[in-house]
């Protein structure tokens, strides 16, 4: 018999102490998978400043807070490096469909019983599987399979410069022409990790086409900055967030 794996590292965010006391001790009460709380929080600032130092396997996530709400800290994983898997749990059923929108695993509402957690539990241990092997073949999958209006493009990845996520879609841009896929921008990250770099919430740059990092003044707005890629005229925005890691890769140190 397999050993068990190691417990997944829960973040709880809900404004209610008894709540998030509550989950706690059913998770304590977990197995196959186990799970313990590393983290907790009120709000949604409290979650994501955790979010920023601290990495989770699993978010439980309450919707209706006071100021941002749930559904907001969702979309707000995109600026996490490394974004854990979301399980919201609430007393309201009728926000299951922006849930599952949000790539949720799972919706749960209150009150939450051990056995429906349980579950939970489990998918999200298949969904870091899952994440888990598709990150191991990211090296090898060196080819994007495009469905460019009625044919099917087989697209080099060293052909490709940036994504950028435009509205339910991901524009993918090479030196000669745009493409739309149909991803996401954190699973194309997941898989892509080695090749690209996120430098803006809604952008992904190829290391390889990295060449110089631009700082345009304003003094009504303050200080920006974009980033120039070979072969490009246009510049992609670059967030104050991923300013240092967009030197180090310039500066061949990442």
């Amino acid at each position: 018999m397999s050993a068990p794996g190691p417990a997944l590292r829960v973040l709880v965010v809900d404004d209610e102490d008894l709540a998030r006391a509550r989950l706690v001790t059913l998770l304590a009460d977990c197995a196959a998978p186990s799970a313990r709380v590393t983290g907790q929080a009120g709000n949604a600032p409290q979650a994501m400043a955790l979010l920023q130092h601290q990495v989770f396997d699993l978010l439980l996530l309450d919707i209706r807070m006071p100021g941002a709400d749930g559904l907001a800290l969702a979309r707000a994983l995109v600026d996490v490096a490394q974004p854990p898997a979301l399980v919201f749990v609430t007393a309201y059923a009728e926000h299951a469909v922006q849930a599952f929108e949000l790539e949720a695993v799972d919706y749960l509402t209150k009150p939450v019983r051990r056995e429906r957690l349980q579950q939970a539990l489990q998918k999200v241990e298949r969904a870091l599987q899952q994440r888990q092997a598709e990150r191991a073949n990211a090296v090898s999958e060196d080819v994007l399979l495009i469905q460019d209006r009625k044919r099917s493009l087989r697209l080099a990845l060293a052909e490709v410069l940036y994504f950028k996520a435009e509205l339910k879609y991901v524009t993918v841009r090479t030196a000669t022409h745009s493409y739309i896929l149909d991803a996401s921008l954190n699973a194309l990250e997941e898989r892509y990790a080695l090749q690209f770099l996120r430098v803006h919430r809604n952008a992904l740059a190829a290391r390889h086409a990295m060449r110089a990092l631009e700082k345009h003044l304003d003094p009504v707005e303050g200080d920006s900055w974009s980033l120039q890629l070979d072969g490009l005229d246009e510049r992609l925005p670059v967030s104050r967030r991923q300013l240092a890691l967009v030197r180090d890769v310039l500066a061949g140190r990442a």
